[in-house]
C-alpha cells in the first residue's frame, strides 16, 4: 500500500515518530491507547508513525502484538500519515515473517535494522536484506543503520548494491558520519532520514528527507516547522527551534532512558498517556526523574504549568 503522503524524494513523509507501545499499567498491550497516541501525533505535526521500531520497545513484543498494534494504528491514522512497521530481528526468517505480515496488514513501509548481536558480514546483510525486502511484497523498505545497536555498520558497497533493490527506498541513519551520509545520498539515489534528534538540523541542511524522531512525542510541530525553514533557507530560524529543543533532545535520550523510558513519563505529563509503564529489562521512569523533566518540558514552551 502507498503511503498517503509519498513523494520520490520523501517516500514516507518528512516528520516521523518512533512511537512509544503504550502498556495497560500490569504489561499488556493497550490498542486503546495506541490509537489515541497516533491520533495525537499526527495532530501535532508527525505526517509519518513508526511502530515497532526500537522505541516502541520491539525487543519485547511478540508478532501477534506486533500486528495488531500495526493494525489499530492505520485504523487510527493510516489515511493521514505514512505508517512503517519496524520489522527487524536478528532471524532473517523473523524478520521476514514479519515483513509479510506487515504488508498483509497494509503497511505504508518497513523498517528493517541490521541484524544485531550477530555481527554479520557485509554479505550477511545485504542477503538478509533481500530477503525481508522480498518478503515484504513490494512495499517499499527503510533500512536502519544504528552500529551503535547492532555493531555492525552498513558499508557504502553494501548501500550501492541493495540500492538496486526496488523496494530499498530509504535509510535512517543513525550512525552520525555526515559526510559519508552525504556521499552516498547522492550516489544511490536512496532517501535519506535522520535518525538521531541530536544531528536532525545537521542532516537536513546536507539534504535528508526528514527526521525519525523521539522527540517528536512531544515536539513534532516544532520539528515539522524546522524542516520547513531548512527548505525554505530560513537556516537561522531552523538554528533557533533547534536551540530550543537541545534540552529536551537531551532530556529524553539521556543514556539511562533510551528514548522510550522519558518518552512515556513526557507523554503521561501532557496527559495523552495515562501511564509510563515499560517492559522489563527497561524501568519506568521515577518520580524523580519525572520532575525534572517536566521542568524541561516547561522551560521549553511543551507543558503549561
Amino acid at each position: 500500500m502507498t503511503s498517503p503522503l509519498a513523494t520520490p524524494t520523501a517516500p514516507f513523509g518528512r516528520v516521523l515518530t518512533a512511537m512509544v507501545t503504550p502498556f495497560t499499567p500490569d504489561g499488556a498491550l493497550d490498542l486503546d491507547a495506541a490509537k489515541k497516541l497516533a491520533s495525537h501525533l499526527v495532530d501535532e505535526g508527525s505526517d509519518g508513525i513508526v511502530v515497532s521500531g526500537t522505541t516502541g520497545e520491539s525487543p519485547t513484543t511478540n508478532p501477534d502484538e506486533d500486528g495488531q498494534l500495526l493494525a489499530a494504528v492505520l485504523e487510527a491514522v493510516g489515511d493521514r500519515a505514512s505508517v512503517v512497521a519496524g520489522v527487524g530481528n536478528n532471524d532473517t526468517r523473523a524478520s521476514a515473517h514479519l515483513a509479510r505480515q506487515a504488508a498483509a496488514e497494509g503497511a505504508h513501509g518497513l523498517l528493517l535494522v541490521s541484524p544485531y548481536y550477530n555481527k554479520p558480514p557485509q554479505a550477511g546483510l545485504v542477503r538478509h536484506f533481500t530477503a525481508v525486502a522480498d518478503a515484504g511484497q513490494g512495499v517499499p523498505v527503510m533500512l536502519y543503520d544504528i552500529p551503535g545497536r547492532a555493531v555492525v555498520r552498513i558499508a557504502p558497497d553494501t548501500y550501492e548494491v541493495v540500492a538496486r533493490h526496488e523496494a530499498i527506498v530509504a535509510v535512517k541513519d543513525a550512525g552520525g558520519d555526515l559526510a559519508s551520509g552525504a556521499r552516498l545520498m547522492r550516489e544511490t539515489g536512496l532517501a535519506w532520514y535522520s535518525g538521531d534528534d541530536a544531528v536532525n538540523l545537521a542532516w537536513l541542511a546536507y539534504g535528508a528527507a526528514g527526521v525519525v524522531s523521539v522527540v517528536s512525542h512531544v515536539a513534532a510541530a516544532q520539528y515539522a516547522s524546522m524542516v520547513r525553514a531548512v527548505d525554505d533557507g530560513r537556516l537561522a530560524d531552523a538554528r533557533t527551534i533547534n536551540d530550543e529543543l537541545h534540552d529536551v533532545v537531551a532530556a529524553l535520550m539521556a543514556p539511562t532512558s533510551q528514548g522510550a523510558i522519558m518518552s512515556k513519563a513526557a507523554l503521561q505529563l501532557l496527559g495523552v498517556i495515562d501511564n509510563r509503564t515499560t517492559r522489563s529489562p527497561y524501568v519506568d521512569a521515577t518520580d524523580e526523574q519525572v520532575a525534572t523533566l517536566a521542568q524541561v518540558l516547561r522551560d521549553a514552551h511543551l507543558l503549561k504549568d
